[in-house]
């Protein structure tokens, strides 16, 4: 079964659109992170794994504490296991040392036409992703999408 181009269009233009939602910078310029609880563990998990893996690849993979901005939902703890995973210390409402690198991260998950618009935000990059949401897990669906701040 193959995408149509239409849909896939449009899903590259919402993920556009809530790309360049958040253009401000430092800790408190963030959105506030969002995840709809209808999202399963499996599939959060596959979501949080993925978009980490990439964030990794734009940050260097632990080489600072991120500073999560959480709202509890599955999403939300699978993007905590997956960041620890990957060497990040997370502190999400504690007070870190001055002086140690902090990297302040957002997130958001918005349903689109049957598929999850992922985001990630940080106040140097932000990462976007639609994936498809099946029983087991979740798959990309389109291209990672990387906007840097300077």
């Amino acid at each position: 079964m193959t995408a149509c181009p239409f849909r896939t269009l449009a899903a590259a233009a919402i993920l556009a659109l809530l790309l360049s939602g958040c253009q401000s910078t430092g800790t408190e310029g963030l959105g506030v992170s969002d995840a709809s609880a209808e999202i399963s563990g499996p599939a959060a998990s596959a979501i949080a794994g993925d978009m980490v893996s990439r964030l990794a690849e734009q940050v260097g993979p632990g080489k600072a504490t991120v500073a999560l901005k959480q709202d509890g939902s599955p999403f939300g703890q699978a993007l905590q296991a997956a960041l620890r995973g990957w060497g990040y210390a997370v502190v999400t409402d504690q007070k870190t040392d001055k002086g140690a690198p902090l990297i302040p991260l957002a997130y958001l998950i918005v349903p689109y036409d049957g598929q999850v618009l992922a985001r990630l935000s940080t106040d140097r990059v932000e990462l976007g992703r639609a994936y498809t949401v099946m029983p087991g897990g979740a798959q990309p669906s389109s291209a990672l999408s990387v906007m840097r701040r300077s």
